[in-house]
């Protein structure tokens, strides 16, 4: 399976080291889908159903009519073989904010 940015991906985080989000959860795909068709990693953001609506490095969501976070401050890079399916894509709106949260967060500035 070669998924695309923005795909909402079923991923077995696990086994993880200290404060990694575990466990099989949600997480969008960041990384470009060209990149995604070359290389056998992608780079995810994970999802988690704790809000911190104050955090400037989630973003807000509903998927799977549940509100969620996707946290971008827990971005890394998984094989693809830790992809159990695709789940769906997040909204135009919410790519258009989760880019300008990976920009502040990791851009220059």
């Amino acid at each position: 399976m070669t998924p695309h940015r923005f795909d909402i991906v079923l991923v077995n985080l696990d086994p993880v080291i200290g404060s990694e989000m575990a466990k099989k959860r949600p997480a969008v795909v960041v990384s470009a889908s060209e990149m995604n068709a070359a290389l056998d990693t992608v780079v995810v953001c994970p999802l988690t159903t704790k809000l911190h609506p104050g955090w400037r490095s989630r973003v807000q969501i509903t998927s799977v009519g549940k509100r969620a976070e996707i946290a971008v401050d827990q971005t890394r890079a998984v094989s693809k073989r830790r992809i159990v399916r695709r789940l769906g894509k997040i909204t135009a709106k919410s790519a258009a904010e989760l880019q300008r949260t990976i920009s502040e967060m990791y851009g220059e500035g």
